[in-house]
């Protein structure tokens, strides 16, 4: 897990910056339209990131997993690198949360 932080968190940030560039250079706004846009937007996406990337540790690293991955942010092949174990309580706790 702590091996792909770094790779994760760099991908939600690009995200994140697209976004950001989308926003502010959609011209049939104003700039005062479009700044609150991008507030509005980091507002959301802070909330985002403090869920899936605060307090790692090791008794709350399932729970991050599965946020991580409910947040697309997780390829496949890097979820595979964990146990069979660790995957199928990431799934469960995934499936739960969509029932």
């Amino acid at each position: 897990m702590r091996r792909l932080h770094a790779v994760v968190l760099e991908r939600f940030c690009r995200r994140v910056i697209e976004e950001i560039n989308q926003a502010t250079s959609n011209c049939t706004e104003d700039f005062h339209e479009r700044y609150l846009e991008v507030f509005q937007l980091i507002k959301k996406r802070d909330k985002e990131i403090a869920w899936a990337f605060d307090d790692m540790r090791r008794s709350n690293a399932i729970m991050l997993l599965a946020n991580i991955m409910e947040s697309d942010l997780l390829v496949d092949e890097e979820f595979s690198q964990f146990s069979p174990e660790t995957r199928e309580s990431v799934e469960v706790i995934i499936k739960i949360r969509r029932t």
